[in-house]
C-alpha cells in the first residue's frame, strides 16, 4: 500500500513538474507576458451563452490562470521602455500600395469626437447584440454552437496582444489595415532595423497583412498543444476584446471596388476569371489582370452579386474573408466582446477605445481614408441589380445587419 501511494504521489509530482516546464517554455516564447492591462471589464449578463460557462473554470484552467497571474505580478513590476509618449514619426504615410494611392488619406482634424455619449453607445450596441444572440426565434448558421465547437482555422481573425491584454477580431474592409498596424505597434511583433515600430503608418502594408506578423488564436494549437483551448478561454475572459463592423451592403461595395476595380492579380486569377466565364460568358480570357483591363474585361457588380448568391460558390470554398459575413469571422454569439466599433463612427470610436485601453499616450489611430465608400451610394450600386437578387442578398447577410444594429435597407428590398 505504501509503495502504491508513493507511486501515485510521484506521478502527481512529475505531472506538476511537467506543467511548470511548459509554463517556463511559454515564457520563453512570450506567452507568459500575460499583462492584463484591460482598462474596463464587464460582468457577463445572465442568459447569454457566450462566456457564461467560463465563470467556473476547470481545474487545469485555474492552475494555469494562477501561474500566469503570478507571472504577471512579477513582470508588471518592471517598467517597460515601450510605454512612453507617442512618437509622431512621419506626418504622412509613404503610399507604397496602389489601393492607398487611389484612396488617399484624410488628414483633416475632427473636432466632434466628444459629441457622442460613447459609453451609452457601447451599452446600446452590446445590448442589441446580446438580445439577438439570446433570441431563439432569430436563427442563422453556426449561432447555436459553443466556442469549443469552432474549428481552429475559423479563429484566424482573432489577433492577440499579450503585452496589453487585448484581442482584436479584424474584419476586412472595416479599417482593418490600420487596426492591424495599431496591434503591431502595441505588441511589438515587428521590428524595423531591430527597433519596434512606433508610428502605425510607418509599417508597410505588405507586412501588415503577412500572417506571420500576428499572433492569432488559430496558431495556439501548434504552440500550446492540448492546453490551447484552456489558454484561449482564459484570455477571452481576462483580455479586452474588440471588433469594428460596417453596413454589410456597403462593405460588399467596398470589397468589389478594391478587389475588382483595381488591378489585383491574385483576385483576377482566383475570382474574376471564373466570374467572367460563368456570368458574362467570356472565353479565352487573358491570363494577367493588366491585359484584361486593357481589353476592357472587368467583372461587373452584377457578376459579383451572382457569384455571392450562386449555391455552387460555397460548395467550392468558403467565402473569401473580404466578403465573408462578420458573424462567421468573429463569432459574436460565442465571444463576449467588450467594445463594438463601427466604421461609420470610426474617428470617435477609435479615439474612445484607445483611451479605454490606456494606450492613447503611446499612439494615435491613423487618419481615415477620404472618399470612403458611403451608405448613400447603395441606391446607385444596386439600381441595376434585380429585386429578387437584392432580397436574397439581404437574407445572406441578415445576421450582420441585425446583430450589429444596422437598419434593414427597405428601399432596396421593395419595388
Amino acid at each position: 500500500m505504501t509503495k502504491a501511494r508513493l507511486l501515485r504521489l510521484s506521478v502527481v509530482l512529475v505531472s506538476i513538474f511537467m506543467i511548470l516546464l511548459i509554463i517556463v517554455y511559454w515564457d520563453n516564447v512570450g506567452t507568459a507576458h500575460f499583462y492584463l492591462h484591460t482598462s474596463f471589464s464587464r460582468p457577463h449578463s445572465p442568459g447569454i451563452t457566450a462566456g457564461e460557462d467560463w465563470e467556473a473554470l476547470p481545474d487545469v484552467d485555474e492552475f494555469l490562470a494562477k501561474l500566469l497571474s503570478s507571472s504577471l505580478k512579477q513582470n508588471s513590476s518592471t517598467p517597460r521602455k515601450t510605454e512612453q509618449l507617442l512618437v509622431q514619426g512621419s506626418s504622412k504615410p509613404l503610399a507604397s500600395n496602389l489601393e492607398e494611392n487611389v484612396r488617399g488619406y484624410d488628414w483633416s482634424t475632427h473636432n466632434d469626437r466628444n459629441s457622442l455619449d460613447q459609453e451609452q453607445v457601447q451599452i446600446e450596441r452590446q445590448r442589441t447584440l446580446k438580445e439577438f444572440c439570446a433570441n431563439s426565434s432569430f436563427t442563422f448558421p453556426t449561432k447555436e454552437r459553443s466556442f469549443d465547437d469552432i474549428p481552429n482555422y475559423e479563429l484566424n481573425h482573432l489577433i492577440v496582444d499579450d503585452r496589453h491584454g487585448i484581442i482584436y477580431c479584424y474584419v476586412p474592409k472595416v479599417a482593418c489595415t490600420n487596426w492591424k498596424r495599431v496591434m503591431i505597434v502595441l505588441s511589438e511583433s515587428l521590428l524595423d532595423q531591430g527597433i519596434p515600430y512606433r508610428n502605425p503608418l510607418d509599417i508597410p502594408r505588405e507586412h501588415v497583412h503577412n500572417t506571420s506578423t500576428h499572433l492569432t488564436f488559430n496558431k495556439f494549437w501548434r504552440r500550446y498543444g492540448k492546453f490551447s483551448r484552456h489558454l484561449m478561454k482564459i484570455k477571452l475572459k481576462k483580455y479586452t476584446k474588440f471588433l469594428f463592423v460596417r453596413d454589410p451592403f456597403v462593405r460588399l461595395i467596398s470589397a468589389f471596388r478594391s478587389k475588382f476595380e483595381l488591378e489585383n492579380e491574385e483576385f483576377y486569377r482566383r475570382f474574376a476569371i471564373p466570374m467572367l466565364k460563368l456570368y458574362s460568358n467570356h472565353t479565352n480570357l487573358p491570363t494577367s489582370v493588366s491585359e484584361a483591363f486593357g481589353a476592357g474585361l472587368k467583372v461587373s457588380f452584377s457578376d459579383f452579386i451572382q457569384y455571392l448568391l450562386d449555391p455552387r460558390t460555397e460548395k467550392m470554398a468558403p467565402f473569401n474573408e473580404h466578403w465573408r459575413q462578420v458573424y462567421r469571422l468573429c463569432h459574436p454569439c460565442q465571444i463576449d466582446y467588450d467594445f463594438i466599433g463601427k466604421l461609420e463612427t470610426l474617428d470617435e470610436d477609435a479615439a474612445y477605445l484607445l483611451q479605454l485601453l490606456k494606450v492613447d499616450r503611446l499612439l494615435r489611430f491613423p487618419p481615415s481614408y477620404r472618399n470612403r465608400t458611403a451608405s448613400s451610394w447603395e441606391d446607385n450600386w444596386f439600381a441595376k441589380i434585380p429585386l429578387a437578387w437584392r432580397q436574397q442578398l439581404y437574407k445572406l447577410y441578415e445576421a450582420d445587419f441585425v446583430l450589429f444594429g444596422y437598419p434593414k435597407p427597405e428601399n432596396l428590398l421593395k419595388d
